[in-house]
C-alpha cells in the first residue's frame, strides 16, 4: 500500500507541475541513426525501443524493471525498499530500487487506455444524476455555504450517490467515516457529563475529608520533656486521623482515576477518528478520486473543527511526502493537490479537444493520455465523445505498429506506416523514424555490395560474413531478396540452400527456414547432421503453426480470449517467433481484462500470497470458463491451500488458513 500511496503521489504531483512527454523518442536501434525508433503514446510497447539517459537493454519487454541503471546505487534498507524512489516526468520513469519503470509503458496501462478509447461517453441520464448529486454536496460543503443544516443535508445525499455503479460505493465509505466520527464526538459528550458529575462527587468527599480531619478531638499530649512519649502521641495522633478520612482518601482516589481515565479515553477515540478519516482521504487521492476527496476533507473540516488537520503518518511518511510534493502532509494539502489535479485535467481535455479539431493526433493523443493517467474517473474525461476518442486510439494504434515494425526492424513496413501517420497527424514528426530506415538501407546496401565482390572474387567466407551482417541489419531488405535470387540462379542450388540453411540456424530465424522449407529438406538430404537439425526446426514450427492456426479460428469466431491462450501457450514454449509475437500482442489488446487479471493471478502465485491468487484465479475463469491456465492455477492452489489428509508427507502438518481478499 506505501507504494501505491508512493506512486499516486508522485504520478499525480509530477503531472501538475511538469507535464509528463508520453511521445518519447527511443534510443538505441541501428547503429548511426540518430535516435532510433520513435516511441508511441505509451513508450516503447513493444520493448525494442531504448529508454532516454540510463538506458534499459535492448530487447526488455515493456513495463519492465530495466535493471542496467547505474546511476541508481543502493543506499541501504528503508521505507520503499534501498533508495528513495524518483520520478522523472521528462521521460515517464520511476526509478525506485536501481530498477526503472516507464508509468505508460506496459500493457497495463495500454489495454486500460485503449479500452477507454473504445469506450462510449458517460453521458446518460444516471452519468448525470450522479455528477448532480456530487456537485450538490459539494455546494452544500463549501466554506461560504456551510452550515449545521448543509452538513446534514450533504451526509444525507451521499447513500444516493453510492447507488450508482460509477461510485463504487466509495460515498458510503465516506458516510461511514462521518457516522463514526460523530458517534465518537457523541461518546466524547458523554465522558464530559460524567466528569462533571464526578468533579461535583469529588469536591464533596474533599469537603468531607477536610470536615473530619478538623473535627477530630485530640488527646492531652504527654510531657514536652518526654520525647519518646512525644513521638509516640503524634503517631498515635496520625493513625486516627487518617484512620478516621480513609473512606473519603479511597474514594477522592477514585474519582481522580476515572475522570483521568475518560479524560484519556476521549483524547485517544478522537484520535482515532482523525487517523481513519485521514486515511480515507488518502486512500481516495491514491484511487485519484479527486471529487471524493474534495467531499471527505470539507466533511473533515466540518465534523472535526478544531483546526488540526495535520496527516498522522511515520516520520519516514512524513518526510517523503513532503520531499515529494514540497508541502507539509497536511488534510489542506490534499485538498489543495486534489484541486490542482482536477484543473489539470480539465485544462488536458480542453487541449485534446483543440487538437483533435486542428487534426495534430500526435500531441491530442499525448494530452489525453496525460489526463487519464491523472483523472480517469473525472468527468470531463469520461464524457469524451467516442468519436473524438477514436481518431486518437487509430494514432495511437499505428504509433505503436510503427514502433514494433522498427523493433523488427521490418523497414518496408516502417516506411509505409510513416507515410501512414503523415497523413493521419498533421503533427507527426518522421524525423526520427525516417532516419532510421534510410541509415538502415545505406548500410545493408553497403554490406549486400561487399558481397556481391566476395561472390565475384569467390570469396566464401567474406560472401557469409557480409550477408549475415545484411541480414541482421535489415531481414526483409528487398534488395537482400534480390542478391539471395542471383546467387541461386548462378551458384549450385543445393549448395547455396545449405549456406542459407547455416546462416538462418545461427540466426535462430527459424520461421524463415519454415517458409522455404521444401528447399532446405532437398540440400540436406545426404547430411544426417543438417537434417536431423532441420527436422527439429519443422517440429517446433510445426506445434508454433497448429497454435496460430487455432488463435485465428478462434479470433474470427468472437473468442478472443480463447485465441489468446492458444497463442500464449506456444509462447511460452517458443518465444523468439516473430509471428507468433505479433499474433500474441495483437490479441492481448482483444482480451486485456482476461489477460490483466490471469496475468495478475500468476504474479500473486509467484508470491505465495494463494489467497489472493486464487482468487484472481476464479475471476479469470469466471471471464473465460474454458481458460486451461486459470484452471490448472485453480488446482494447483486448492491442492497446495488444502491439501489431501490422506497424504503421509502432508498429514503432520499443521493447517494453514489462507485469508481471502476482500469484493
Amino acid at each position: 500500500m506505501k507504494t501505491t500511496l508512493f506512486s499516486s503521489i508522485v504520478l499525480v504531483t509530477a503531472t501538475l507541475g511538469l507535464h509528463a512527454q508520453v511521445l518519447q523518442p527511443a534510443g538505441g536501434g541501428i547503429p548511426g541513426a540518430g535516435g532510433g525508433a520513435p516511441a508511441s503514446p505509451f513508450g516503447n510497447i513493444s520493448g525494442g525501443g531504448a529508454a532516454p539517459a540510463a538506458a534499459p537493454q535492448q530487447g526488455a519487454g515493456a513495463g519492465l524493471p530495466a535493471g542496467g541503471n547505474a546511476q541508481q546505487k543502493p543506499q541501504g534498507g528503508g521505507f520503499l525498499g534501498k533508495d528513495v524512489p524518483l520520478f522523472d516526468p521528462g521521460t515517464n520513469l520511476m526509478t525506485w530500487d536501481g530498477k526503472s519503470w516507464n508509468v505508460t509503458n506496459n500493457e497495463f496501462f495500454q489495454a486500460r487506455f485503449e479500452k477507454y478509447l473504445d469506450a462510449p461517453e458517460e453521458t446518460g441520464a444516471d452519468d448525470k444524476a450522479y455528477q448532480a448529486i456530487i456537485r450538490q454536496i459539494l455546494d452544500d460543503l463549501a466554506p461560504g455555504n456551510q452550515s449545521v443544516r448543509t452538513v446534514d443535508d450533504a451526509f444525507s445525499l451521499l447513500p444516493k450517490a453510492s447507488n450508482y455503479d460509477i461510485d463504487a460505493h466509495l460515498c458510503d465509505a465516506l458516510a461511514d467515516a462521518v457516522y463514526s466520527a460523530w458517534r465518537a464526538q457523541n461518546q466524547g459528550a458523554r465522558m464530559d457529563q460524567a466528569n462533571v458529575a464526578f468533579q461535583e462527587e469529588l469536591k464533596k468527599h474533599e469537603w468531607n475529608a477536610q470536615v473530619i480531619s478538623q473535627g477530630l478531638t485530640m488527646d492531652a499530649a504527654p510531657n514536652a520533656r518526654n520525647k519518646a512519649a512525644q513521638d509516640a502521641f503524634t503517631k498515635n495522633e496520625n493513625a486516627k486521623r487518617d484512620a478516621e478520612t480513609l473512606p473519603e482518601a479511597q474514594r477522592i482516589a477514585e474519582l481522580n482515576a476515572v475522570i483521568k481515565k475518560n479524560q484519556l479515553q476521549k483524547e485517544l477515540n478522537s484520535l482515532q477518528m482523525k487517523i481513519e478519516f485521514q486515511a480515507l482521504i488518502v486512500q481516495f487521492f491514491m484511487q485519484r478520486r479527486f471529487q471524493h476527496v474534495l467531499m471527505a476533507t470539507r466533511f473533515y473540516r466540518a465534523v472535526f473543527s478544531d483546526g488540526d488537520d495535520k496527516l498522522n503518518m511515520s516520520k519516514k511518511t512524513d518526510d517523503l511526502f513532503a520531499n515529494t510534493t514540497g508541502m507539509p502532509p497536511t488534510v489542506a494539502t490534499i485538498d489543495s493537490m486534489a484541486n490542482e489535479a482536477i484543473r489539470d485535467v480539465r485544462e488536458g481535455v480542453q487541449a485534446f479537444q483543440y487538437l483533435v479539431d486542428k487534426n495534430q493526433l500526435e500531441g491530442a493523443s499525448k494530452r489525453l493520455a496525460e489526463a487519464f493517467t491523472v483523472g480517469e474517473y473525472m468527468p470531463e474525461v469520461r464524457t469524451l465523445p467516442r468519436e473524438e476518442k477514436q481518431k486518437a486510439l487509430k494514432f495511437v494504434q499505428q504509433s505503436n505498429q510503427l514502433v514494433s515494425a522498427i523493433n523488427v526492424k521490418d523497414y518496408t513496413l516502417a516506411e509505409s506506416i510513416c507515410k501512414q501517420l503523415e497523413v493521419t497527424a498533421q503533427d507527426f514528426d518522421n524525423s526520427q523514424p525516417m532516419a532510421a530506415i534510410e541509415t538502415a538501407r545505406t548500410v545493408a546496401d553497403l554490406h549486400i555490395a561487399k558481397a556481391k565482390n566476395a561472390m565475384v572474387s569467390g570469396d566464401k567466407a567474406t560472401l557469409e560474413q557480409e550477408l549475415t551482417a545484411a541480414v541482421e541489419i535489415w531481414p526483409r531488405n528487398p534488395e537482400l531478396k534480390d542478391f539471395t535470387t542471383l546467387m541461386n540462379d548462378k551458384g549450385n542450388p543445393a549448395e547455396k540452400a545449405l549456406i542459407d540453411f547455416d546462416t538462418l540456424l545461427s540466426q535462430h530465424n527459424y520461421r524463415q527456414i519454415y517458409d522455404d522449407k521444401l528447399r532446405f529438406i532437398a540440400a540436406v538430404t545426404l547430411d544426417p547432421k543438417r537434417a536431423d537439425s532441420l527436422k527439429k526446426v519443422l517440429d517446433q514450427m510445426q506445434k508454433i503453426e497448429t497454435a496460430l492456426a487455432e488463435a485465428d479460428i478462434r479470433s474470427k469466431s468472437g473468442d478472443y480470449a480463447g485465441a489468446w491462450e492458444a497463442a500464449e501457450i506456444a509462447y511460452r514454449d517458443f518465444p523468439d517467433d516473430s509471428k507468433l509475437n505479433d499474433m500474441r500482442a495483437t490479441l492481448t489488446t482483444e482480451a486485456p481484462d482476461f489477460v490483466h487479471t490471469l496475468r495478475t493471478a500468476e504474479d500473486l502465485e509467484q508470491k505465495d500470497e494463494e489467497g489472493s491468487s486464487l482468487a484472481w484465479y476464479l475471476k479469470a475463469q469466471k471471464i473465460y470458463p474454458s481458460s486451461q491456465f486459470a484452471h490448472d492455477g485453480i488446482d494447483r492452489l486448492v491442492k497446495k491451500i488444502m491439501p489431501d489428509p490422506s497424504q503421509p508427507s502432508q498429514s503432520s502438518q499443521p493447517s494453514q488458513s489462507s485469508s481471502q481478499p476482500e469484493g
